[in-house]
């Protein structure tokens, strides 16, 4: 864990033990940062894949901002509550708990979240994750162009795919990316086109984009440019039109786009918080996400790409706080909101500590030892 200056506001971050280490990674965030996530009582966090990391950013004594890193291979989407975050890796999916019981601390922490649980998927490419209401967790495969879940013997258990899918194939035809919940169901998903053969996708990047909603299998949306991170929030829905830059409201009804504000990165990975829309901003790579409408918007505004997390006032479009990486870090995936929490840390597959810390479930002498979870238990005589 490392702090954020007060004043400069700059830090670098060495990455945790593991891993070879390259150059530093400089995070610098608004000075007022602090005072949002005070004021709006929350925390949040994000991902890199391209840098294996879990991100989690919190409140500090003094108006320090707390940045806490653990390492993740290929770490992805995020579904995450205060109490439990599921995360996408590169070949498994893992459940992290935390441990803390209400108003405890671990030095200035309110949360720890410990890797509990991993299911193990292979490297399917998953990416964004679900939970139903009643418990079943929902990920896109995008190497199989399919929604899954888990399967208690097999790598995964597909639950539906888009109809222009001939066959589930690992060919990333489509590359459907992005998954939209609403009352515990699976409501949108977003992909770059519709293409039917081995990484079709590819050719069709500027414009060929769309929003589908799953329960029907309408276009709600189309000639997107490389969407991602589809939410409802507020009853309406939203997606990052990323190849251009843009956050949208789109009407569900005629799919009709509104551009609330132009985003300085490729944007993936977004999280509500009231007005407050948290998106993720990558650097333009080559290959796939060049040659996209974002590179003119740039130069039109005489402008460098980011790398890092803005927060956007959805009701004038303005950028309120920010967050940005310079250095190792160069792309995110995902960004999670973490309400009624102050300062989170995780603890890592790589941390010494996760052999030695062990807690206890509270139970009582009464408790019968073979009793399924949440069964009630029989009186004792």
């Amino acid at each position: 864990m490392t702090e954020n200056p007060e004043k400069r506001n700059v830090t670098a971050l060495k990455p945790p033990a593991g891993p070879r280490e390259k150059k530093p990674t400089q995070i610098s965030c608004s000075r007022g940062l602090h005072a949002f996530m005070e004021r709006n009582g929350l925390s949040f966090g994000f991902t890199s894949y391209q840098s294996g990391r879990l991100y989690l950013v919190g409140r500090l004594p003094r108006g320090k901002v707390s940045f806490h890193e653990r390492h993740f291979v290929h770490a992805m989407g995020v579904a995450a509550t205060p109490q439990r975050l599921y995360l996408a890796t590169q070949y498994q999916i893992w459940r992290l708990e935390n441990v803390l019981a209400a108003g405890q601390k671990m030095g200035d922490f309110d949360r720890n979240y410990v890797p509990r649980n991993a299911q193990t998927t292979g490297d399917v490419d998953a990416h964004e994750l679900g939970v139903e209401k009643g418990g079943r967790v929902i990920f896109v495969n995008t190497k199989f162009s399919c929604l899954s879940t888990f399967s208690l013997t097999h790598s995964f258990k597909p639950i539906w795919k888009p109809p222009f899918i001939s066959r589930l194939a690992p060919e990333d035809r489509c590359h459907l990316n992005g998954l939209a919940m609403a009352d515990g169901e699976a409501r949108y998903v977003t992909a770059v086109c519709r293409s039917d053969i081995i990484t079709g996708w590819r050719d069709r990047r500027a414009s060929g984009g769309l929003v589908m909603d799953v329960r029907t299998d309408r276009m709600v949306s189309e000639e997107l440019s490389m969407p991602h991170s589809p939410r409802i929030h507020d009853g309406k829905l939203w997606v990052l039109n990323s190849g251009r830059g843009e956050l949208c409201r789109v009407n569900e009804e005629t799919g009709a786009r509104e551009v609330v504000t132009f985003l300085p990165g490729f944007a993936r990975g977004l999280a509500f918080h009231g007005p407050y829309a948290f998106v993720g901003l990558s650097l333009p790579r080559d290959g796939s996400f060049s040659g996209l409408e974002l590179d003119g918007e740039l130069a039109k505004r005489d402008a460098e790409p980011w790398c890092g997390v803005q927060i956007v006032d959805t009701r004038n479009g303005n950028i309120v706080e920010w967050i940005r990486l310079k250095g190792e870090v160069r792309e995110l995936f995902d960004v999670f909101v973490l309400p009624g929490v102050s300062c989170p840390k995780a603890t890592g597959l790589l941390d010494g500590s996760i052999r030695t810390d062990i807690s206890i479930e509270n139970w009582s002498p009464d408790d019968r030892r073979d009793a399924p979870s949440g069964e009630k238990k029989e009186a004792v005589a």
